[in-house]
């Protein structure tokens, strides 16, 4: 099958040995690419005796078969670990420019094992990989380790991912950066590679993209960029306005966590915070990750204030969210400033601002008063202390050490009623996507191998948002306080993790733009088989199942599906959802029924396993 190389990389990193491994082509024409080839190589080299952070525990690095292709928004990386936050599968997903130059390398992913003796960065150049001295880039900020690390190469086609402090030193939400802004930080990416000793990998390919038949490509490619580029919210605010649209919309529509998720709007700061404030405070560019006609990111400067001249990637909606509604910060400069930090720091800003969010509320109850924080004022709206607590998290110095380890263990040690303002699933801090008045949204949060997850899929689009698709037979009425009747949830996961096997960007179907026959049309071309939309949706049913089983390894039962307990007992008090709470267990028997899960385990049923062939991998 072309559009692989067919071909794995295994670095080990305690005694150097490279070594370079088949790729069996059924894992292809099961798996497909990308997160599902990576979660298949895990299965095979994890080890669930040990803990997350053990050298044992492989770092997995892969792309897609449309990787780099003239198929828009082919530029994502995945990376494949052991959480450190959740103890069980890590899956993160980058943009950027990576990803293409990984894949023209030869190799269709790429593996770490193993813990250097001392701080090492690997060099990757086509076949030549080279295990490199480190001790001068530990404990450097994510932008001064890229400038370091450009300045020993003669060319711009090298590209870089590494971790800040926070990946060093072991913070449970620490991220892996790349294009110095651009984040795989859900799950604890930069603590998994800083427990190798790790710093960074640097990457060129010049070798050609094994395509099956570059003009069908092509030709299919331009179609797609048409349905993508005509869809209304691309076209009209994400294309103009990059993701900080997103929180206009949300608010309005009583998605948008505020105050640790207490409300679920906050209207009244749209001339602060709002997509059109946002642009008119704050110096803005925007960003293209490889192969993207969206260029939906941004790129900020604070014109004025006490953060002027901070710069960076960002602030994107999440950390709109994160920083912003969540902790009452009004001032989209402070906010701009925490996400800038983030990326230095190798912080993931979703996390870092829900648990600054949960501790805010801790100083308010007495849990966590100020002689115990270093001193800090943690009241609500108070910017100016963002930066200084996330610099004491990324380098675990006094309330920062005890934040680094995610809200969920920070409570377990400050006991008390600590835990009951902690906004976790599986140990990963929720992400700025209300479910209240979106109960689909619920199932995706709850459900995610990787923890909270509010993209696996988004599926405010379709309850709330009010989008359909009859491509996946997602039509008619469906509504967003319906607990029940979560059939929808299905097909559109599954149209969702495509995205993650072929290596291209979710916001590409977010709003379902582009079409699932375009996306199995695409992979026909680039890989020569045949595949029709039918069969890359069943693909992506058995990667969702793969992961519930290698998760049920870690322990992971039905019990672990669940929300925080303010969302599943507290009404919300404003919006569209006004008056409700996430009753999660009518919502997951409907879900794992049109699954054909076990309603008590939570586990694919007998029938399921043996449909989708995983019998073997069981």
């Amino acid at each position: 099958m072309d559009g692989y190389w067919h071909r794995s990389l295994l670095v080990n990193l305690s005694d150097g040995t490279i070594q370079t491994h088949d790729v069996p082509n059924e894992w292809f024409e099961d798996y497909v690419g990308g997160e599902g080839i990576g979660v298949r190589s895990f299965m095979d080299l994890a080890d669930t005796d040990k803990p997350p952070l053990d050298p044992s525990q492989p770092l997995i690095f892969t792309t897609g078969p449309l990787t780099g292709t003239a198929a828009p928004t082919s530029g994502r990386t995945c990376i494949v670990f052991r959480s450190p936050a959740s103890g069980g599968l890590g899956l993160a997903n980058v943009g950027g420019h990576l990803s293409p130059a990984l894949k023209k390398t030869g190799y269709d992913m790429i593996a770490f094992t193993g813990r250097a003796e001392k701080p090492v960065y690997v060099h990757i150049d086509d076949d030549v990989i080279q295990i490199k001295d480190a001790a001068e880039l530990w404990g450097l900020g994510v932008t001064d380790t890229e400038a370091a690390l450009k300045a020993t190469v003669d060319s711009k086609a090298f590209q870089i991912a590494s971790i800040g402090p926070a990946g060093e030193n072991g913070v449970m939400f620490s991220a892996i950066m790349t294009d110095g802004e651009r984040a795989a930080g859900r799950g604890g990416g930069g603590a998994a590679m800083g427990s190798k000793n790790l710093k960074a990998i640097i990457v060129r390919g010049t070798r050609a993209l094994p395509t099956a038949d570059p003009d069908r490509l092509k030709e299919v490619a331009k179609k797609a960029r048409e349905e993508l580029l005509s869809e209304e919210f691309v076209k009209d605010e994400m294309k103009p306005f990059g993701t900080p649209s997103f929180y206009d919309s949300i608010s309005a529509l009583g998605l948008l966590p505020t105050q640790n998720w207490r409300r679920t709007t906050w209207d009244e700061t749209m001339d602060k915070v709002g997509h059109a404030a946002y642009h008119e405070i704050l110096e803005v560019k925007p960003y293209a990750c490889s192969g993207c006609p969206v260029a939906c990111g941004r790129v900020t400067t604070v014109k004025d204030g006490p953060f002027a001249g901070s710069h960076g990637g960002g602030p994107e909606y999440e950390t709109m969210g994160a920083f912003g509604s969540k902790c009452l910060v009004d001032d989209i400069r402070a906010i701009a400033k925490a996400g800038h930090l983030c990326n230095d720091l190798g912080l993931d800003t979703i996390a870092s601002g829900q648990v600054i969010a949960t501790a805010m509320e801790w100083q308010e109850k007495g849990i966590l008063p100020a002689e115990k924080a270093d001193g800090l004022d943690l009241s609500w709206g108070n910017g100016a202390v963002l930066p200084v607590l996330l610099d004491k998290i990324a380098r675990r110095d006094g309330i920062g050490d005890l934040l680094a380890k995610g809200s969920k263990r920070a409570a377990e040690a400050l006991g008390g009623d600590a835990a009951d303002y902690v906004m976790t699933v599986k140990g990963v801090e929720l992400a700025s996507c209300g479910v209240r008045a979106s109960k689909g949204e619920g199932i995706s949060h709850a459900v995610s191998p990787r923890g909270a997850d509010h993209l696996r899929p988004y599926a405010s689009v379709v309850d709330a948002f009010a989008y359909r698709n009859s491509e996946l037979g997602i039509e008619g009425d469906i509504d967003f306080l319906d607990d029940d009747n979560q059939w929808w949830v299905k097909p559109f996961m599954e149209f969702s993790m495509t995205t993650n096997l072929l290596g291209t960007c979710l916001f590409s179907v977010i709003t379902l733009a582009i079409q699932p026959s375009t996306y199995a049309a695409l992979l026909s071309a680039a890989t020569g088989a045949d595949w029709d939309k039918e069969r890359l949706l069943k693909a992506a049913e058995r990667v969702i199942d793969l992961e519930r089983l290698a998760n049920a390894k870690f322990g992971f039962t039905r019990a672990d599906d669940t929300l925080p307990v303010r969302l599943t007992t507290e009404p919300a008090p404003d919006g569209r959802g006004e008056g409700q709470v996430a009753n999660i267990d009518v919502s997951l028997d409907s879900f794992y029924t049109a699954m054909g899960w076990d309603l008590t385990t939570g586990l694919p049923t007998a029938e399921t396993v043996e449909r989708l062939g995983l019998a073997d991998v069981v």
